[in-house]
């Protein structure tokens, strides 16, 4: 299972029980387009090779509003 918990600065990732944080300006140079801009399944791509990528995608803009 990935977790992720956005904040204004990047993303802390759980990924197959490694934690790591995912940099504001690495998500946006991996997406071409502003982190407010992203989804949550752009994020997952990122992370994992094959995502479960389950409900409707949500932009990072409204999960931190």
């Amino acid at each position: 299972m990935t977790t992720l918990a956005f904040d204004d600065d990047g993303v802390d990732v759980v990924y197959k029980g490694t934690e790591f944080r995912l940099e504001r300006d690495l998500i946006e140079e991996a997406t071409e387009k502003s982190y407010y801009d992203v989804t949550d399944h752009e994020v997952l791509k990122i992370v994992a090779e094959q995502p479960n990528l389950q409900g409707e995608p949500r932009r990072v803009g409204d999960i931190l509003d």
